[in-house]
């Protein structure tokens, strides 16, 4: 007597869509302000997988240290979440935007400087773990000397960095794999 072995996968072995429905309360819904602010800043973008397929249920958190004389875990006067930390789902299309204060720079543990930039996660399915990129602005004069970015080959380096996409907008995609991946940092 032979028994036929059939393997199912297990919620243990891939991330989503399910993981979005605990977490839908904490979705980015805050508007755009309706006053403009120097502090505020807008990042839209998609998320595609490997053959440029936009993927509809990822979710990206921000992560960024307050500006000055904000204190970094306290809230945000727009929204029920830590100043500095905002998370955003993919629509149909993929697309995700975020509306955040402007980065700061911060002192690596040596003090060397970082340019502003915003520590992002990104959970997705077929994932096993969340991944970790950054994202600068284009418009940072302190790009040129910051040293993660020094240390990615020059012609990687533009998959960290939202371009200008007009006044106080960015846009950035996370390409999960394949050309022009996004740079993903191990942890």
């Amino acid at each position: 007597m032979t028994t036929e072995l059939k393997l199912i996968p297990s919620g243990s072995q891939t991330v989503g869509p399910y993981f979005r429905i605990g977490l839908q309360h904490l979705i980015d819904c805050v508007p755009v302000p309706e006053e403009e602010s120097p502090e505020l800043i807008t990042i839209r973008g998609q998320v595609l997988d490997r053959d440029g397929t936009p993927v509809n249920d990822a979710m990206l958190e921000f992560w960024a240290p307050a500006t000055e004389g904000k204190e970094a875990m306290g809230k945000d006067d727009q929204a029920p979440y830590p100043a500095g930390f905002r998370r955003a789902a993919t629509d149909a299309n993929g697309t995700f935007s975020i509306t955040i204060r402007r980065p700061v720079s911060i002192a690596l543990g040596d003090e060397t400087m970082q340019a502003p930039h915003f520590l992002v996660l990104v959970f997705a399915r077929g994932l096993l773990r969340h991944l970790i990129s950054r994202v600068y602005i284009t418009d940072g004069p302190s790009n040129v000397s910051d040293p993660i970015l020094r240390q990615i080959s020059p012609e990687r380096r533009g998959t960290l960095i939202a371009q200008q996409d007009g006044p106080g907008t960015f846009r950035w995609n996370v390409r999960l794999q394949g050309q022009d991946e996004t740079v993903f940092f191990a942890w």
